[in-house]
Parts: structure tokens; C-alpha cells; sequence
């Protein structure tokens, strides 16, 4: 097949080499069209995120992956050799098990996340867009998309939460169920909140408002995920709103206090209140925990259920990967029967066109001379389906003198159109 994977990951390079061989959308366009050009490869699809560059190719002719590195250097106009501590190369059956691994999400940071299948869908219809997939990566992404899709029915692999702000909003979601009647108040604004706002948003939260000592910060969060942005000194106001609390500010004292929280829960009528402290120092009180009608869990609640949930995952990922490996095995041995079979198939059609053309030559040369067209006609269908069937009733004759029953069954099925399909 002549497949190689070749690339950087955050297991094998450092975020400054990772930033230098980054692609944009445009630049892996660019990149495709030039490693055309310079005949480098048949087939490539190009992926890059924040924690990895890959390039899937089937190399084209003599060239080797060490081709591609040196057009990788050239690309990006390093000193050849920069890359190559960092770079690694699989062929052919490691290839495909590898790039089957990172769509499942067992070589990602956070072990079975899904955003990966969503990078690799997208690198693959840019390529599509590129004409830089033919018939083989084809074949092999169609049958990744189904195994990787395996592997999120048949395994637990992402469904349990390995983040802090995944674990927070995931323990929301198991308090409430659905989100969307409730309304969540995050305190700060910094990346966590911002992880924990858009995993709200993606769990359709009814309402959600964020508060941040700095409100131009606040303002545009809440701007990209459709809530609403207050100062830190305003949550008194709107506390009684909030059916979830969520707080990483990064304060040195405690932000939300007890007496507060009491007189929301006077205005609630005593609704209870879902909180989640995942700041260090605290955002909330430890005693608001004592409060009837407050669940309130910290960081470290959520530490063990992270990593209780990493336990189960690694689990999971031992089941996938007995997926993966069922299924790249099983594509390289489709993949070498069609290999084998193609040429034969080649062969044969040349033959029957060539039968074709020497009998509708004649046919036509009889024609200009005048022959009449209906004799000409049967000629033709009888010369031609004498000479198709030919050597294969001379081989099946044979076969019956031999009685080599394995040919004849063979021939059965090649040669013996069934019922249903010759009625179609």
C-alpha cells in the first residue's frame, strides 16, 4: 500500500516546535498542492491542531519518508534535520492502527476525548476538497470513521469526565438532569470558567450569567456564549437567580460568603443551590457547605471522581484497542485481496475489449461492403459470445474430466448469474 503517518504530537515535541510546523486551513491546501506537484505522494490528508501535525500519505513511486521530511523542512523553511528528534514515521499496518488510535482519542492529551474524530473529519473533507483522496484513503478513512464509531458504542471510553471543568458541569448534569430550566452563575473569567461556560452551553444551560472583577473580561465571555456579565461586586443582586454556583477566580479570599447565601436562599424559598469550588485558595465559603438545601463539592471532591474516571477510561482504552487492532488487520487483508484481484480484473477487460473491437471491426468492414445488416448483426453477437465463453468452457470441460469439484464450484459463482440478479 505504500502508506506512511508522519508527524509531531504533545508526547514527542514541545509547544515551540509544535507552533512551527502548524498548518492552517489555508497553508494545508497549499501544502497539498505542492506535495502534488513535486510527485511526493498519490493520496494525503494533512491534520493539525494544537497537540499535533500528521501527514497520511501514500507515497507515490520509489519515494521514502524521508521525501516528505525533507519537503517538511523545506516547507517551512528549516534547517533540514530540525524536526527530527521530535518526528516519528509508521508504514502500512502501524499506519493505519495509528491513525485509528488518534480518531478513537487514545493518543490525545485527555485520553478519549471526542474532538479529535470532529479534527479528523474536518482533514479529511479539506483533503477531499484538495482531490488529494482517491480510492485508497478513501477505503481507509470510511472504514476508520465505522470502527471509531465502534469503539464509542462498544467502550466507555469518553464517557466519563477527566477535566475539572467537565467534571463540574458533568456533576450538574447527573443533580439536575436537564440543564435547560436552570441558571448558572461562574464566578471569574478565566480559562476553567471558560471551559466550564462553553461545556454549559453545549449542555443547553437555561440561563447563565459570569461574574469577573473585570468586567470587559466578563463581557466578552459571556459575549461567545450567550450570557450575561456582571462585576464580582453585583453577585449579591443576582444570587437568588442561580440554581448552579461555579467559582475559579484565582482570589486570594473567599469571593461568595455564608451570610450571603443564606439571604438568597430566603428569596429562593429555600430552592436548593448546586456549588462547585474549583479555585485554589477557595471562591466559597467551606461552612456554606453546612446549609440546608446547598450541595456544595470542591476541587478535590472532583479530583476523585476525575481520577476514579481515568481508571475507567484506561480500562476502556484496553477494550478499544483490542477494536483497533480486529480492525486494521481486517482493512490490510481486504485491502490486499482487492490488491491481488485488481490486476486480474484489469487483464480480463483488456481482453474482452480487444474481442470486442476485432468482431465489431469485422462487423463494420462487412458493413462498407454492403453485407446486410441483420446477418451482420448475428454474426456479431455469435462470434463475440463464442469467443468470451471460449476459455472458460474449455477449462470447465477439463475441470469435469478431472473432477476438480473446488474449480467447478468456482466457476459457479463467477461465471452463473443468480435469479434476483438477473431479474434486477
Amino acid at each position: 500500500m505504500n502508506l506512511i503517518t508522519l508527524g509531531v504530537n504533545h508526547e514527542t515535541a514541545p509547544v515551540d516546535i509544535r507552533e512551527t510546523v502548524s498548518f492552517t486551513p489555508e497553508r494545508a491546501q497549499l501544502a497539498i498542492s505542492e506535495l502534488k506537484s513535486k510527485a511526493l505522494m498519490s493520496e494525503c490528508i494533512i491534520l493539525s491542531t494544537c497537540n499535533r501535525t500528521e501527514l497520511y500519505c501514500i507515497l507515490k513511486d520509489d519515494n521514502t519518508h524521508q521525501h516528505i521530511q525533507n519537503w517538511l523542512h523545506d516547507f517551512f523553511e528549516l534547517e533540514q534535520n530540525t524536526l527530527t528528534p521530535y518526528l516519528y514515521t509508521h508504514n502500512d499496518l502501524e499506519a493505519v492502527k495509528h491513525i485509528m488510535r488518534v480518531s478513537s482519542g487514545l493518543n490525545s492529551l485527555v485520553l478519549g476525548e471526542p474532538q479529535i474524530f470532529g479534527q479528523i473529519k474536518d482533514a479529511y473533507n479539506a483533503a477531499r476538497k484538495a482531490n488529494s483522496i482517491n480510492r485508497t484513503l478513501e477505503n481507509l478513512f470510511q472504514h476508520i470513521f465505522k470502527t471509531v464509531k465502534q469503539v464509542r458504542t462498544d467502550t466507555a471510553i469518553g464517557s466519563s469526565p477527566v477535566s475539572v471543568a467537565f467534571s463540574a458541569v458533568a456533576l450538574s448534569k447527573q443533580f439536575f438532569g436537564d440543564l435547560s430550566k436552570q441558571t448558572a452563575l461562574l464566578l471569574g473569567a478565566g480559562e476553567t470558567i471558560e471551559l466550564v461556560a462553553r461545556h454549559l452551553t453545549e449542555a443547553n444551560i437555561g440561563g447563565l450569567t459570569i461574574a469577573n472583577r473585570t468586567f470587559e473580561r466578563a463581557h466578552t465571555l459571556a459575549e461567545s456564549v450567550g450570557g450575561y456579565a456582571i462585576q464580582l461586586d453585583e453577585i449579591n443582586n443576582h444570587l437568588h437567580e442561580a440554581d448552579i454556583v461555579i467559582g475559579s477566580t484565582g482570589s486570594p479570599n473567599a469571593i461568595l460568603k455564608k451570610e450571603h447565601v443564606v439571604q438568597a436562599l430566603k428569596k429562593r424559598k429555600n430552592t436548593p443551590m448546586f456549588m462547585v469550588d474549583i479555585a485554589v485558595p477557595r471562591d466559597i465559603e467551606a461552612s456554606i457547605g453546612q446549609l440546608e438545601n446547598v450541595y456544595l463539592y470542591t476541587v478535590d471532591d472532583l479530583q476523585e471522581i476525575i481520577e476514579s474516571n481515568k481508571a475507567s477510561r484506561q480500562t476502556a482504552a484496553l477494550e478499544a484497542e483490542e477494536i483497533i487492532e480486529l480492525q486494521a488487520n481486517c482493512f490490510m487483508a481486504q485491502l490486499k485481496a482487492i490488491q491481488q484481484v485488481n490486476p486480474l480484473i484489469k487483464e480480463y477487460r483488456q481482453h474482452a475489449m480487444a474481442l470486442k473491437k476485432e468482431a465489431l471491426d469485422h462487423a463494420l468492414h462487412q458493413l462498407e461492403q454492403g453485407v446486410n445488416a441483420e446477418a451482420i448483426l448475428k454474426t456479431l453477437a455469435n462470434q463475440l459470445t463464442n469467443k468470451l465463453i471460449h476459455t472458460p468452457t474449455s477449462t470447465l470441460h477439463q475441470a469435469g474430466l478431472e473432477s476438480n469439484k473446488p474449480l467447478i464450484e468456482c466457476a459457479k459463482k463467477l461465471l452463473i448469474c443468480n435469479k434476483s440478479r438477473s431479474e434486477n
